[in-house]
């Protein structure tokens, strides 16, 4: 898998990134989801993307939010081919987008929400070392537990390509966390079962392996990348593995629980308020 980062033709990259920001600043205010922003970005600058990704979350925490850790996004081949990209990318998860203590998941303030089951690392580390590598990360790890990502996006119907998601915030919506601390020592992350349920019927299943090979490949993945976008990932911080199995639709109303022996389980309700209902 190579990634794209050459710059493409875009005549004016400032200009490029800042309409693209207002383009999903503007969706996620209003509620409206918007056009892609490829035809501004480009379908593979994904150096591009990020530029934009690191200008619409500044502006949410100049508003007051704070980093808590990131998510790797697109590191199941089932949800690669669901969302139509074809290589891992990441997106920063702040304060606010940590539902895990609210009563049901707030559709308000989401567009077009789908869940996926997942396994989150809670790092006892910085992962900054010049070499890093899977026992490295493995040791940073203080607990895992397992987790619900509501993916969302504001380009409307998902038509997404790689600089879509990127740009924005990797499709990143709100995240639940079960109650289960696990250490490393206890299970080992690849070999994780995950069943997703939803009102009661079975919807999703996959396991660790399912990600990126080992979940622990895609952290090792994302230590590298954010060190090399010079923001390393740093100790307490949360980080989302990415899918164990294919991505599920939550209508309002719906309860999802997934289940993942020896890690535990963690359970979502969505509110009945429809998430493009205003107000």
């Amino acid at each position: 898998m190579t990634d794209v980062w050459e710059p493409t033709a875009v005549a004016n990259r400032e200009t490029a990134v800042a309409d693209a920001a207002a383009r999903l600043v503007r969706a996620a205010r209003d509620r409206r989801p918007c056009a892609p922003v490829r035809d501004l970005l480009g379908a593979s600058d994904i150096s591009l993307a990020y530029a934009v990704q690191r200008r619409v979350v500044g502006d949410r925490i100049a508003a007051g939010a704070r980093v808590v850790g990131r998510k790797i996004g697109l590191t199941s081949e089932s949800v690669q081919r669901q969302v139509g990209v074809d290589r891992p990318d990441f997106g920063v998860l702040l304060d606010d987008m940590d539902v895990t203590d609210l009563p049901t998941v707030p559709g308000d303030r989401l567009l077009q929400p789908r869940v996926e089951a997942e396994i989150a690392f809670v790092l006892a580390a910085d992962l900054d070392d010049d070499d890093l590598d899977v026992a490295r990360v493995r040791s940073a790890v203080g607990h895992a537990v397992a987790a619900l990502e509501i993916v969302d996006s504001r380009v409307a119907d998902w038509d997404v390509a790689i600089t879509d998601t990127v740009a924005d915030n990797a499709s990143s919506g709100l995240f639940v966390l079960g109650r289960e601390r696990v250490d490393l020592k206890e299970f080992e992350p690849r070999d994780v079962t995950m069943r997703l349920y939803a009102d009661g019927e079975l919807a999703s299943e996959g396991n660790g392996a399912a990600c990126l090979g080992d979940p622990l490949s895609a952290l090792l993945w994302l230590a590298r990348t954010a060190r090399e976008f010079g923001d390393p990932l740093r100790a307490g911080q949360i980080v989302l593995s990415g899918a164990l199995g294919p991505l599920v639709p939550t209508p309002p109303g719906t309860t999802v629980r997934a289940e993942m022996p020896g890690l535990g389980s963690v359970t979502a309700t969505f509110s009945t308020k429809n998430p493009k209902e205003d107000g």
